[in-house]
């Protein structure tokens, strides 16, 4: 079986960083990737995708992107299963980064994303 997924986006927030009780660091962020086409009114749809990387990656995401970064993701999908605060069950899709690749350089201070 394969489970591969090949995302290029921007991240649309600065990763989030945290460490697991036994020590090992996760961080998160999404990314905002648009679709190869436009809608009938001619504008692209953009599909917003969580990703997670783990351990030595996550800190590397953590120190190295923010908010408007280009990246190439090659991960694996995941599906988890959470309840909600109302305690109706839930699941969601997220991808699980193996290669995180940076495609553009940092901006300079105040510079506004592209």
């Amino acid at each position: 079986m394969l489970n591969r997924v090949i995302l290029i986006g921007r991240l649309t927030r600065d990763p989030e960083l945290r460490y697991t009780p036994s020590g090992v660091a996760v961080a998160s962020f999404t990314l905002a990737v648009d679709r190869p086409y436009t809608n009938q009114q001619g504008e692209r749809e953009t599909d917003f995708i969580r990703v997670i990387t783990w351990r030595k990656l996550a800190e590397v995401c953590a120190q190295n992107l923010g908010k408007g970064r280009l990246v190439a993701v090659d991960g694996r999908l995941q599906v988890r299963s959470y309840d909600d605060q109302s305690g109706i069950r839930r699941q969601a899709a997220e991808v699980v980064a193996e290669t995180v690749r940076f495609l553009d350089w940092p901006r300079e201070r105040g510079q506004a994303p592209p």
